[in-house]
Formats: C-alpha cells, sequence, structure tokens
C-alpha cells in the first residue's frame, strides 16, 4: 500500500499502515444533533466516506465509527426554546442528518453509537483516571486537570499549556481553570444519569474517548473529523484517553471549512445554506461532487457560481457515460488509472483525481468521435470505476435506486437527448451538416441547450 495521509499531530504527510493487517479502523466525530445539516456539516463526512471508499478498494476491511452527540448544552436550550422535549429534538435531528448522508451517497458507518447509549464507559474511563491521579470530582461535577497531563498536553493543536482556553463557563469546582469538564452535576429540568459522584451527564469530551476505544479498541487507526474540532475536543479526548492508558488514534486526519464571505458557515452567523433546501436546487450527486473534488484540507469557499460549475463538470462525466452506453452497450466498471491511484494515495487528492477523470473522459469522447467503440468503452469503464471510488458513478444503484418521478422523467429525458446527440455526431461525421444542425435545431426548440466542449457534447435544460 502506497498511502499516505497528513497527520495533525506530527504536521506531516506520513505513510499509513493500519494497526492490523487487512483491517482499517477509523473513528469520525458525526453530528450534534441541535438542528439541520448545512452542506458544512456534511463534508466532513463526505470526506471521510471517501477515505473509506479508497481504502475499501485496496483490500482492507474498514470498520468506520461515525458517533451521534444526543445530549449537549445547545440541544436542551433549542429544545427548551422549541417548547419540545429534549430526546425528541436530538431524535429528530438525527434523522435529519442522517438522511443528508444517506441521500450524498455516504456509506452506512460501521456502527452508528449515540453519547446517551454509552454512560457506563464513561463512567468508566473517568474512574480510571480518577485512580490515576488524572482526574478529580467537585460538587458532583468531573474535571480533568490538565496540569497532571502537562508534558504532552497541546501536542495535537500546538496549544501552549500557560494559554490554555477550554472555553467553558466559570466553574467554581475547577482547580485550575485549564481544566475540562469531563461530567456535569445535574439541574433541574435537565436529563441526567447516576454516577458514583451524584446524577449528572456527560461533558462533550468524555463520550468519543469512551465510544472510540469501546468498538475499535485502546488503539486505532485514524481519527478523523473538522478542522474546528482540534481544539479543545480533539486535544482533550487525546489527553484524558492517553491519561487513562489509552495509545488512542495513530494518525489524526482533519477536513477544512466550508465559508461564505471568508467565514465559517455555522448556525450562529447565519450563512447556513441547508441540505433541503440545495437539495431542490441541484442533484444529490452534483452537491457531492461539488463538496469532494476540492481537497479535504482546502477551505470551500461556497459561492453559486463554484456551484454551478461543478455541476456542469459533473455532467460533461455523466453525458459521456451515457453516450457509450447508448451507442456501445453497457459496461461494468473496471480499473482505475494510474493517473487516479497516485492522486488518491498522494493524502487523498481529490483534485488530481477528478482531473484523472476528466482526462479519460475526454479521450472516450474521442473516441467516439472516431468510431472507436471498444476504446471508447474501455474509457466508460474506467471512469465508472474511479467515480465508483468517489462515490460519484453515474450508473451506481445509489443513485438509480432513488428514482422518484422528477428523477425517472430524468432519465427518460436523458435517453431521448443521448440518441439524438448520436444522430446529430453521425450527420457531423458524415459531414452532413444540414442534419446536424436540424437536429440542434430540434433540440433548442425543446429547450434542450447544447454545447460543443473538447470533452464532447454538453446538454443542458435552458431556464424558462
Amino acid at each position: 500500500m502506497n498511502l499516505h495521509l497528513y497527520d495533525t499531530a506530527t504536521r506531516s504527510t506520513r505513510a499509513f499502515r493500519p494497526r492490523e493487517e487487512g483491517i482499517a479502523s477509523l473513528y469520525v466525530c458525526g453530528a450534534t444533533v441541535q438542528g439541520v445539516p448545512h452542506i458544512g456539516h456534511v463534508r466532513s463526512g463526505l470526506n471521510f466516506d471517501v477515505l473509506r471508499r479508497w481504502l475499501d478498494h485496496q483490500g482492507l476491511d474498514t470498520r468506520l465509527v461515525r458517533n451521534v452527540t444526543d445530549i449537549d448544552d445547545k440541544i436542551l436550550e433549542k429544545a427548551a426554546d422549541a417548547g419540545r422535549p429534549w430526546w425528541e429534538w436530538a431524535a429528530t435531528h438525527e434523522r435529519a442528518f442522517e438522511y443528508a448522508y444517506d441521500a450524498l451517497g455516504c456509506l452506512p458507518p460501521s456502527v452508528l453509537p449515540r453519547a446517551t447509549g454509552h454512560v457506563t464507559q464513561m463512567i468508566e474511563l473517568m474512574q480510571r483516571l480518577i485512580e490515576r491521579g488524572h482526574a478529580y470530582a467537585a460538587g458532583g461535577d468531573v474535571y480533568f486537570s490538565v496540569g497532571t497531563f502537562a508534558e504532552s498536553y497541546g501536542a495535537l493543536s500546538g496549544q501552549k499549556l500557560d494559554d490554555v482556553q477550554q472555553g467553558e463557563s466559570a466553574a467554581t469546582g475547577k482547580r485550575d481553570p485549564r481544566d475540562f469538564t469531563m461530567w456535569k452535576t445535574a439541574k433541574p429540568g435537565e436529563p441526567s444519569w447516576p454516577t458514583p459522584w451524584g446524577q449528572g451527564r456527560p461533558g462533550w469530551h468524555l463520550e468519543c474517548s469512551a465510544m472510540a476505544t469501546y468498538y475499535l479498541g485502546s488503539e486505532f487507526d485514524i481519527h478523523g473529523g473538522g478542522l474546528d474540532l482540534v481544539f479543545p475536543h480533539h486535544e482533550n479526548e487525546r489527553a484524558q484517553s492517553h491519561a487513562a492508558g489509552d495509545e488512542f488514534a495513530r494518525y489524526w486526519m482533519h477536513n477544512a471549512w466550508v465559508t461564505m464571505s471568508g467565514e465559517k458557515m455555522s448556525k450562529s452567523l447565519g450563512n447556513v445554506v441547508a441540505i433541503p433546501a440545495m437539495l431542490e436546487r441541484v442533484r444529490a450527486v452534483e452537491l457531492r461532487y461539488y463538496l469532494i473534488t476540492p481537497h479535504y484540507r482546502s477551505t470551500i469557499e461556497y459561492s453559486e457560481e463554484s456551484l454551478e460549475d461543478a455541476v456542469t463538470a459533473y455532467k460533461r462525466i455523466e453525458s459521456f457515460v451515457h453516450r457509450v452506453t447508448q451507442r456501445a452497450g453497457s459496461c461494468e466498471p473496471g480499473e482505475v488509472t494510474a493517473e487516479f491511484r497516485v492522486a488518491l494515495d498522494d493524502d487523498l487528492g481529490t483534485p488530481q483525481a477528478v482531473a484523472a477523470v476528466h482526462n479519460v473522459v475526454k479521450e472516450g469522447n474521442a473516441a467516439l468521435d472516431r468510431g472507436d467503440d471498444l476504446a471508447a468503452r474501455e474509457a466508460a469503464s474506467a471512469v465508472r470505476a474511479m467515480m465508483g471510488v468517489l462515490g460519484l458513478d453515474p450508473l451506481a444503484p445509489q443513485w438509480a435506486e432513488r428514482s422518484g418521478g422528477d428523477d425517472a422523467a430524468r432519465r427518460a429525458l436523458s435517453e431521448l437527448v443521448e440518441d439524438l446527440l448520436e444522430q446529430r455526431r453521425k450527420a457531423r461525421a458524415d459531414k452532413d451538416f444540414a442534419t446536424a444542425d436540424a437536429v440542434r435545431d430540434r433540440l433548442q426548440a425543446s429547450g434542450i441547450a447544447v454545447e460543443d466542449t473538447p470533452d464532447g457534447p454538453l446538454w443542458t435544460v435552458k431556464d424558462g
């Protein structure tokens, strides 16, 4: 295996070597289910879905854990503001997130654990830390003592111990303001669970350490999440896990943000693009293409123009595959190209991988134009294989199965248009330009715009 991944902890690109031969273990911080997901929320799930698919493609048994934070200050606040039970609010928005992941073609995780289902493991972890002198209870709260782990704390995020600020509200029981809360004592009207230190509920950082090690063991391969989680969440996960005696993650990977006007997309800023609204405007497969084509460590600055460019680019690939199947019959996925493999092995280089796909599309369209159906079919097979790794294969069942009325109509229209474009291609090859122009005029009169590109003809439905 030649895969190399950027490790946040070492700030270097390292060769990926699974802890256990033939198995890749991956924990991804999932959603805090406080509201409707936007494209910034789902980017992480998509990026790590591509990694999981690439690991699978290379023959590894990939075990992916993606958690759900279903108990949190924000969930409680928003549920209370809406006058709804906290558990119902969390469950409603968990379903919204899972719908978004599924709609965008994410493979289901091996397990989808909820924080509220793992309080036993959290209590056990806190007991281990207290016994080792790295945590303490005060007034029903339990805190991690950062000073007892000073030699290693801050290694992941680059924080200096003297400058650490946990971003927590003032707590009277803390021995040191740099300490962070693992367990919160019960408050009136809030959910709580019994512990040796009294009734309470989990802190955010505690849950992921408990769930990751419960499902993947005390040492596992990759811990992933968004860049905003490096500090304090992942720094604190790493500290409490190591302090408890667990080796924890061997590699730390973080995807960058989706921004608008230079600011991280977040509900608090009001600059959100919700998934349900986005799927009213573009197809799910097109939105997936838009979100995974940039490198996972590069910020995506959202704009209507960049989204439209991505939709157009995906349609070029899709149109080529349909042209081949229309003219040369069905083609099964084949092998990825060397260019594609090198790109993904280099820290999941999706921009270069997608460029490799477009190169093959261009060659395949040229083969179609010169009447070489065999070469075109081979190109389409390679395209399907590469797009399959990216979760974007136009002929994959994951897209075809979502065949509502609109999708069925779109596929029927696609078949008719591709047939007419094939007639136009043959007419142009025979220098029968009158017939070729007549076909184009017929398409335009029906509201179909045709653009001749170096990668072959691209058609779109005209607005209005």
